[in-house]
């Protein structure tokens, strides 16, 4: 689908409550499905990698029932495998475009005496699985990738004993694989990370009967056991919420309000980076929410924005809105410099080079090197002709700056947005029309 974007002729005004939390909804269906009993799930994300993950535990034996289909997303009932374990799916399990449901699921599986394939789509099929396949092979599981480490992954899984295990690289996906790996298997399973990454995982499962201690950077679990049901909420995903933020802070006189937004620390480094360079948001405190800390967002067009840097160890809060960041710093005073950024390599593409390569071809100043991004502000960004390249992220980042670059933005592959916010294009027509 192509997406047709000109520069904003009103302002962002008024509220509008983001999806549920893309990352929090992937844990929730799968710890729920591991769970003795029926569990309750409220504003579960409805997108396409959130599906990934309710039909890959329907194909290992869990029902999973949609009580109704919400603004704010899914309210579903999971009644879980339990004590009696996964069944062996027929054929191979699809997890479509979805990195955080084939390395969960991993981890999941590793923990039974079942075996699977994963398989997923042409972009998930060239991200690395070894950095989880290695450390579960560790534990005593059979794990098998395709050459070079990438999908089809075969797993047989069962019999695993717990261990220490230190990452390279902070990455929650990797993390949660071995903790889940570590509830079913024998003694103490503990991840250590060298930098803090999203901590989701270590937030949900005592509320499914699972203690997880934490210690530093440190995570640990004591197995075997069998996880129970739980009700479960899931806030609205800041990720998401960060392209209307930007959007907000760019198109002049725009004022926008995001509520019930999960403000969980590992998760708003981009809001730390943007208070740094002088953004006008204000964060009113919520409830909690299944252990996350929630709040509401009020974001104000801010004229003067100043470039800053954003070290390596800032990162990992703030991976997936590095495009986003990068949109924006095209606006501010001075340049904005990112540093190890190398991740962006492996994500859904290339988005290290595809995020310089589209501000250039808007008349903007950036320079990717092997782990860093520089953005040169003040140069005011020309309509141009983009490709998403099928990544959620780079389609809603291009489409920002469709809005305040002149004439018109024209986005290939704009379809990706269904992979987390479905509905983004509408919600951007609504705040137009609140000005109105």
């Amino acid at each position: 689908m192509r997406s047709h974007i000109r520069k904003a002729a009103a302002p962002l005004v008024g509220e509008i409550r983001v999806p549920g939390d893309k990352s929090i909804s992937h844990r929730a269906v799968l710890f729920a499905a591991m769970a003795d009993g029926t569990s309750q799930l409220n504003g579960v994300l409805d997108s396409a990698d959130v599906r990934s993950t309710m039909a890959a535990v329907e194909a290992l034996g869990a029902v999973v029932e949609v009580l109704a289909e919400t603004d704010h997303g899914l309210d579903l009932a999971v009644h879980g495998w339990g004590s009696d374990g996964p069944i062996e799916p027929v054929g191979a399990i699809d997890c479509g475009n979805s990195g955080t449901t084939v390395r969960l699921l991993l981890g999941v599986l590793a923990g039974y005496d079942v075996h699977a394939v994963l398989t997923g789509d042409e972009s998930l099929s060239k991200r690395p699985m070894s950095r989880v396949a290695t450390p579960l092979a560790s534990m005593g599981a059979r794990v098998e990738t395709s050459d070079g480490g990438v999908l089809p992954v075969g797993v047989n899984g069962g019999g695993l004993v717990g261990g220490d295990h230190k990452l390279p690289i902070a990455s929650a996906q990797v993390k949660s694989a071995l903790l889940l790996a570590g509830v079913r298997a024998e003694g103490v399973t503990r991840v250590c990370e060298p930098a803090p990454s999203r901590d989701h995982t270590e937030r949900m499962l005592p509320a499914f009967g699972i203690p997880v201690g934490r210690v530093g950077l440190c995570a640990s679990v004591s197995g075997p056991l069998i996880p129970a049901s739980a009700d479960v909420g899931v806030p609205a995903d800041p990720s998401s919420a960060a392209f209307l933020v930007g959007a907000a802070l760019i198109v002049p006189g725009s004022d926008v309000t995001l509520p019930g937004i999960s403000l969980n620390p590992t998760r708003i480094g981009f809001l730390r980076v943007l208070a740094r360079m002088g953004a006008r948001i204000d964060i009113t405190t919520g409830p909690e929410m299944c252990g996350e800390p929630t709040g509401d967002l009020r974001v104000r067009y801010t004229e003067n924005l100043t470039g800053t840097t954003v070290a390596a160890d800032e990162v990992p809060s703030l991976i997936d809105e590095v495009p986003l960041l990068a949109i924006v710093a095209t606006t501010v005073q001075g340049s904005t410099l990112f540093e190890g950024v190398g991740e962006l390599r492996v994500k859904e593409s290339d988005r290290l080079t595809a995020i310089a390569d589209g501000i250039n071809a808007l008349q903007g100043g950036a320079l990717a090197t092997e782990d860093t991004l520089t953005i040169t502000g003040g140069r005011p960004l020309t309509g141009a002709s983009l490709d998403s390249l099928g990544d959620h992220r780079l389609a809603m980042a291009f489409a920002v700056a469709g809005l305040v670059a002149s004439g018109e933005t024209v986005i290939d592959g704009f379809e990706a947005v269904d992979v987390s916010y479905p509905g983004f294009a509408g919600d951007v027509a609504q705040l137009l029309l609140g000005a109105s």
